[in-house]
């Protein structure tokens, strides 16, 4: 069996896209079902709904589907029309069990590739010309959409029970 050299520079971008993704668990730790589904802000957007939106359309659509080229990821795309909203009888443990997988998934793809990697899969016209050129750039985008949304949980935390993340005083 032959294994693949371990590219460090993949490795230290997920390191570092580790610790956003634990920032979003963490921060939501600990909130009842309710807390999590609460719109905190007048865009009405829940916890729970931006967990599933980094699930889907952060997780899923930009590693899976963009970088990796998986069909199954890509047929999957249509599947959550507004991955924002979260169903009434979707449990929210499902929301969060699913964020964890797809971080799983995506790790896993995104170690079988190399750092200059093209795109193995491009939604046509979605983004007008804006296009990331390799793995490297998908791997900073999805480090910036995750940190500046696990920011807009510490806020949500906030307005929701006071609780914040890692304060220096």
């Amino acid at each position: 069996m032959t294994v693949a050299p371990v590219d460090t520079e993949i490795e230290t971008l997920l390191a570092c896209l580790h610790g956003q993704r634990r920032h979003v668990l963490g921060i939501v730790d600990g909130l009842s079902d309710a807390e999590l589904r609460r719109p905190v802000l007048p865009s009405g957007w829940s916890c729970l709904g931006l967990i599933q939106h980094l699930t889907h359309d952060v997780e899923l659509f930009w590693f899976r589907a963009v970088a990796d080229g998986d069909p199954a990821a890509i047929a999957a795309l249509p599947e959550t029309d507004d991955a924002w909203q979260v169903g009434d009888g979707v449990p929210a443990q499902a929301v969060l069990d699913a964020y964890r997988r797809q971080i799983e998934l995506a790790d896993a793809a995104v170690r079988t590739l190399r750092a200059d990697a093209p795109p193995a899969w491009w939604p046509d016209g979605q983004f007008g010309d804006w296009r990331l050129g390799d793995l490297r750039e998908i791997l900073l985008h999805v480090i910036t959409e995750t940190a500046c949304h696990a920011g807009h949980l510490d806020a949500a935390r906030e307005l929701i029970d006071g609780r914040r993340w890692l304060v220096q005083s």
